[in-house]
């Protein structure tokens, strides 16, 4: 399902529609994680925030022969928020509230910051239904092997999961992103050790810019597939269930009933690693040698074993993409940013003659149609003809609508009567930055948004023009390194004048980014990679990389920093914007 951030009415539409639709042949409907009002909501959960018997409330009646439903919402609770699900039973014309589940682990990191907002819940149980014994779990509850076994042990046939988890890692080699397959071995896992089915819900859409992108499956207790829904679409899936394959497989494998009758030792084990005495022991044991080695060889091998993983020079194949899910994501990361989120059916985009802006007109085009997508073409005096000729070739390869604003009169008016010696570098930034004036006043003549075209590397560089570049507002490829956009460039189409060339600002004649960097995107990206994965720069220097590059890299994404944020603002008071009064882009 794909939620309206906040709009809780046509969620609640949304919902009685997709029961409709599914009909009386439905047992239950499962939905995802916070599909009443969207996932990431910050600090406006407490406006959103409502008990499971206003839900069912607000639920209006149950039809006639429908489903009993799962439902995903914040939840306030004894004066508490959290982030839960409830089980309703289709009963008697009402949906009757039978469980509700509060998510315990709650991330709070990297995109997530769960735990600042929502309390964690405190209690797992399995529940009887209409349909049979079953457990509830929320995203990254079921990551954690015990969850599952305790809900199993309980006598949960059946694992419902609602999950709102956002793509990343698109590939190349996999069918779906990274992050989304990584969900199949840690749902066949329990499926298989305790002999049950898992069903996991996942939100759809963007939110903010974080790609849900779908992708539930049911899996039967031998670790089958039963249905599997596609990616980035709304919509029912279905799973039939056959209550004989928990039989079967618990026959065959009965690690269940192994697991009961050891529970009574595990208990007292988990009690005793709780308190801390496991560490406490195993501290005090003697390690063990590896036998036919001597102490001080085990280590030598280790560090041999892992300097064969990780970072090696000339080795960029960790940046290689499923460019056709790429370019299906970015499309739709376009559709539901522009126009579903903000309300717009337009873009407005500079188009310089390079990669980059070749490459968000191909996307936006292709989301959004040629008639709905201007590419302006901004030239300076010093702005070379190529760039000209090459922005006209890639408008009319995609049928955009094209117009030429030149913007030397505007930009040598305000430098003859003010700034008559102006360098060449700031008469550059100073047509940027003219560019992105024009840009936006474009937009609010056609009603459009602006769509950004900068890219990763050059962000983390810092290697734009600040309150320029970076201006608008929805930007299709910041999560792209150059290489990467290279690459997309190549898959969708974008003529190969354009790909080839060097990469270059074109604020100052003759001066390609290499000139000006030291260092070339496919040097430099692959180090950029490993930097934000954690490694340091002597690791890197230690496995191979050139140091020159590595301080150049280094040096450059650290002095850059402040570019990549908002204005730093004078908090004086404990409802500071962006600090404490926290609201969701989209919301």
């Amino acid at each position: 399902m794909k939620p309206r951030k906040g709009d809780v009415r046509a969620n609640l539409d949304r919902i009685g529609s997709l029961v409709a639709e599914a009909g009386s042949d439905h047992d239950l409907l499962v939905f995802p994680e916070t599909c009443l009002t969207g996932y990431f909501l910050q600090g406006a959960v407490a406006e959103l925030a409502f008990g499971a018997d206003e839900v069912a409330d607000m639920l209006g009646r149950a039809p006639d022969g429908a489903p009993d439903m799962v439902v995903g919402f914040y939840e306030r609770h004894r004066r508490r928020i959290y982030n839960s699900v409830v089980y309703f039973s289709a009963s008697g014309g009402r949906y009757l509230p039978l469980h509700v589940h509060r998510k315990m682990f709650l991330p709070t990191y990297g995109l997530f910051d769960e735990a600042r907002f929502v309390k964690p819940g405190l209690e797992l149980r399995a529940f009887d239904t209409p349909l049979g014994r079953m457990g509830m779990l929320i995203c990254e509850d079921i990551w954690h092997s015990l969850t599952p076994a305790v809900l199993a042990l309980d006598g949960a046939e059946i694992i419902l999961v609602s999950s709102a988890s956002p793509a990343r890692g698109f590939l190349a080699g996999s069918d779906r992103p990274a992050s989304i397959r990584r969900w199949d071995p840690i749902l066949e896992g329990p499926a298989m050790e305790h002999g049950v089915f898992v069903l996991v819900s996942q939100l759809v859409g963007s939110e903010g810019g974080k790609l849900l992108a779908g992708g539930s499956v049911a899996i039967a207790p031998d670790g089958t597939t039963l249905a599997r829904a596609p990616l980035f679409e709304e919509g029912v899936v279905t799973a039939v269930l056959d209550r004989a394959a928990i039989d079967r497989h618990r026959f065959e494998s009965p690690l269940l009933s192994d697991l009961e009758q050891q529970l009574p030792n595990l208990r007292d084990a988990l009690a005793r690693a709780g308190r801390g005495r496991g560490r406490d022991a195993a501290a005090g044991a003697p390690e063990e040698e590896d036998s036919g080695s001597g102490g001080g060889a085990a280590p030598a091998r280790s560090h041999r074993a892992a300097a064969t993983h990780g970072p090696i020079p000339g080795d960029a194949s960790m940046l290689d993409l499923n460019l056709e899910l790429t370019e299906r994501a970015l499309v739709e990361f376009i559709r539901e940013e522009i126009v579903r989120r903000r309300g717009f059916g337009k873009v407005v985009i500079g188009v310089s003659g390079g990669v980059d802006s070749a490459v968000s007109l191909c996307l936006a085009v292709r989301a959004l149609g040629p008639e709905n997508v201007t590419g302006l073409r901004l030239p300076y005096a010093t702005s070379s003809p190529e760039s000209l000729e090459h922005a006209a070739m890639v408008l009319e390869a995609t049928g955009a609508v094209s117009r030429t604003l030149n913007i030397t009169a505007s930009v040598d008016g305000y430098i003859a009567r003010h700034e008559p010696d102006i360098s060449a570098l700031r008469r550059g930034n100073l047509a940027a930055r003219f560019r992105a004036l024009t840009i936006f006043d474009q937009s609010a003549l056609l009603r459009a948004l602006p769509l950004g075209t900068g890219n990763k590397s050059e962000r983390l560089f810092g290697y734009y023009t600040w309150h320029a570049d970076d201006s608008p507002p929805v930007n299709p490829l910041g999560d792209l390194f150059k290489t990467q956009v290279w690459a997309l460039a190549r898959h969708l189409g974008v003529p190969s004048e354009i790909v080839e060339k060097p990469a270059s600002a074109d604020l100052v004649q003759g001066i390609h980014d290499h000139d000006e960097l030291g260092i070339s995107y496919h040097d430099a990206d692959p180090i950029l990679h490993w930097f934000l994965r954690g490694y340091s720069p002597s690791e890197l220097v230690r496995r191979g990389f050139d140091e020159s590059q590595v301080d150049i890299v280094w040096s450059r994404l650290n002095a850059t920093h402040w570019k990549r944020e908002l204005p730093t603002v004078a908090v004086l008071s404990s409802t500071a914007i962006g600090e404490s009064y926290l609201r969701p882009v989209d919301y």
